[in-house]
């Protein structure tokens, strides 16, 4: 049967069923979490439990290792107290035995104190009698010094005086003995070994004599020339004067200038314009100022060229153009009537030879040979000697210390500190000393003889002496009566070491002591 429901039916139906419904997904809701919370509960529980069954065993095993360890430590501990209760045992007895050692030597000591004391009280006594002996003999000497002063008649100290003086007598002569033969013997071998190597050295550098002095006269064709040179009012000569830095002498000596500077640069610039003039004929101001100025051009190429060739002959690479350019002013410079710049270049040739022949750095030794003298290129333009401006032009051109020593004590300045130095001072000698190479003012030879006679003269004994070889050798004649054999030759050395000290002269001086006893009897 079909039953037909209207919609309120349908309401009534459905209202409770929804509520139902609801009532049992609420149920439902609240009763799921609690049956998973239960279930959970008695996991936790399990687990709980599980781990509590593991912590007993775990800790009961710890129990176990913890009483195994102990016992294993404390029988570690027990082995290691037995071993160090030996060590101490050990020790203790080491311990006794150096007490005892010490003991013992603890009574040597005692016994060899007293044994020291017992030999100390004995000499004690011992200085004492000595102490009077001394006394009783110092008694007795004096005595006898006494008797023998009044047998003697001299007092003690003129008595040592008197054997003092005997002895060193004695002893003088034995020295000068020794010295004198020690002399001998060095002399025959330097002399030997200096006359080959300078013989050598002189063999291979043979040299023409050299005169050659800076020209400071100018001759003229004729007396008409002066007037010209002198000009209208002076001008001429007063341009000339005042651009050369010279001055002109023009005075009654017949077709001649005298030109006078210290300055030999300028005096030889002055000498080409003078003669540049007089050959050109046109003379005044402004022709001399084109002629000063080319023959000052010239003088300067001559200057730098005569410097690079005399590096260039002597095979000298490397040297400072400014420290050439000196070099080559050394042309026009000369000592004594020597050409400066010939002297160096055969100071330089000398020194090589000798330098290779001892097995030297020969280059290095004609360097310090050619530059000995540069400081003569620059003397009339800067304070000092020409040794102290040649070691400062060096030093500034930046030459090795053996170039700067050389030229430093070539004269016995300074010391030198190397062999070249040596050798250019014994070449720079051989040049200066040989004959022809200097000429010397006739006043300046005369007091330099005078001096070397009077040296000799002034010692004790000496009967006269003769200055020969235009001074290089002195020949002193003593009285024979109050200079023996053995003071004749420490004679010859004193004068020898003074006039080393006292006096300048070129090369070396030889001194002879010459003694002759003549015995003469006349028969009746």
């Amino acid at each position: 049967m079909t039953v037909f429901l209207g919609t309120a039916g349908w309401v009534g139906i459905l209202v409770p069923s929804i509520i139902v419904a609801l009532a049992l997904g609420g149920l439902a809701v609240y009763l799921i979490p609690l049956f998973r919370f239960k279930s959970r509960q008695q996991k936790a529980d399990k687990v709980l439990k599980d781990a509590e069954t593991k912590s007993d065993h775990i800790i009961k095993n710890a129990q176990l290792d913890g009483k195994q360890a102990a016992n294993e430590l404390k029988q570690e501990a027990d082995k290691e107290i037995k071993e160090r209760k030996n060590e101490l045992s050990q020790q203790e007895n080491k311990l006794l035995q150096r007490e005892q050692s010490i003991d013992r030597r603890d009574a040597q000591l005692t016994s060899k104190e007293q044994t020291l004391d017992e030999r100390d009280e004995t000499l004690k006594l011992r200085s004492r009698e000595y102490d009077k002996k001394e006394a009783n003999l110092q008694e007795k000497l004096d005595s006898v010094i006494s008797e023998l002063e009044t047998v003697s008649q001299m007092s003690m100290q003129e008595a040592k005086d008197e054997l003092f003086a005997r002895v060193e007598s004695k002893v003088s002569k034995e020295i000068t003995a020794y010295i004198k033969n020690k002399e001998d013997e060095a002399k025959e071998q330097a002399d030997a070994n200096a006359k080959e190597l300078l013989g050598l050295a002189l063999d291979k550098w043979a040299q023409e004599v050299t005169t050659e002095r800076t020209v400071s006269v100018v001759s003229l064709p004729n007396d008409e020339m002066k007037g010209r040179i002198i000009g209208r009012e002076g001008r001429n000569i007063r341009t000339l004067e005042q651009l050369l830095g010279v001055d002109l002498i023009i005075d009654d000596t017949p077709e001649v200038i005298t030109i006078s500077c210290f300055d030999p640069i300028r005096r030889e610039v002055a000498r080409l314009s003078l003669e540049a003039l007089v050959k050109d004929g046109r003379i005044q101001p402004g022709r001399i100022e084109e002629i000063v100025e080319k023959c000052k051009k010239e003088v300067n190429e001559s200057i730098e060229k005569a410097g690079e060739e005399a590096a260039f002959k002597l095979g000298l690479p490397r040297i400072n153009k400014e420290l050439l350019n000196y070099v080559g002013r050394l042309k026009y410079r000369t000592s004594y009537g020597q050409n400066a710049l010939e002297h160096s270049m055969e100071v330089a040739y000398l020194s090589g030879i000798m330098a290779a022949e001892l097995g030297l750095d020969q280059n290095l030794a004609k360097r310090a040979g050619l530059l000995h003298d540069v400081g003569k290129a620059a003397d009339f333009e800067m304070d000092g000697s020409h040794v102290e401006i040649g070691a400062h032009l060096c030093k500034k051109y930046g030459e090795p210390d053996v170039v700067i020593n050389a030229v430093e004590s070539h004269h016995g300045d300074v010391p030198m500190k190397y062999v070249i130095s040596n050798i250019v001072q014994a070449a720079d000698t051989l040049s200066a000393a040989r004959p022809g190479a200097r000429s010397e003012v006739l006043e300046n030879y005369i007091k330099r003889i005078e001096k070397l006679e009077s040296i000799c003269n002034e010692y004790d004994g000496v009967l006269q002496s003769y200055a020969m070889q235009s001074g290089r050798e002195i020949r002193v004649i003593v009285i024979p009566e109050k200079v023996d054999d053995l003071a004749a030759a420490k004679l010859a050395r004193d004068i020898k070491d003074r006039i080393e000290n006292e006096m300048t002269y070129p090369g070396q001086i030889k001194v002879n002591v010459i003694r002759e006893y003549r015995a003469v009897e006349t028969a009746k």
